[in-house]
């Protein structure tokens, strides 16, 4: 049996991904935080839920290690962690961009870097990280700075990995998704066309394929998932 990581699977995408390949037949190792709001209604034999301090590189290595212990190798991650925050650059101090790093960056730097050298030993993974079209392109992060250029790093991250890993079965992809349809987002945005949004199992869908036999010669590392938006 396979084993994927989903870090933040309490989340509306984090969900979507663990419910898809737990009905794939994966065990699913999901993390959520201390004291998560997020109610979890996952109940599956194959489903194991870590609670992980995804800011501490310690904790997220003794993560991966205990999942490797456990279940011997790691076939995927996908990386969903992350926070949001406006601010244009007359608003927005170095305190806000490092606020914005920590949550962008260290948390998927932190188990990307373990997961990534476990799958160097294997000589086989997928790794999915989430970006945006801020973090794509700083033309699209007008009114979100710190949020943009953190998110730029993990495309810079997934390109190095992908350069190490040329010569191993191994490939990091960034998800880029348009506005995702959440209840947050539809409470946020209310006067939207909800139909153009991309909906959380749409993206878990796309993930489970690159992931599948069929897709295994693919090496696309920007997966750009914008529904009609």
């Amino acid at each position: 049996m396979k084993t994927i990581i989903v870090t933040g699977a309490s989340g509306n995408l984090g969900r979507a991904v663990l419910k898809k390949f737990l009905s794939e037949g994966y065990h699913v190792v999901g993390t959520v935080v201390h004291d998560d709001p997020a109610a979890m209604d996952v109940s599956h034999p194959e489903f194991e839920k870590y609670v992980v301090d995804l800011m501490s590189e310690e904790d997220s290595q003794k993560f991966v290690d205990s999942v490797v212990s456990r279940n011997g190798s790691i076939d995927a991650a996908v990386l969903t962690v992350g926070g949001f925050a406006m601010g244009k650059v007359t608003d927005t101090k170095t305190s806000d961009i490092l606020k914005q790093y920590k949550l962008n960056f260290e948390t998927v730097y932190n188990t990307a870097r373990p997961i990534f050298n476990q799958m160097m030993k294997q000589n086989a993974g997928r790794i999915f990280m989430i970006g945006s079209r801020p973090g794509s392109d700083m033309r699209h992060s007008k009114g979100m700075v710190a949020y943009g250029l953190t998110k730029s790093l993990i495309f810079r991250l997934a390109e190095l990995m992908n350069d190490e890993a040329k010569d191993h079965n191994i490939v990091t992809s960034i998800v880029v998704p348009s506005t995702i349809d959440t209840p947050q987002n539809r409470k946020s945005m209310p006067d939207a066309d909800f139909s153009k949004w991309v909906k959380p199992e749409a993206i878990a869908d796309v993930i489970s394929f690159y992931c599948s036999d069929e897709a295994r010669i693919l090496r696309e590392p920007v997966i750009k998932v914008y529904g009609a938006s």
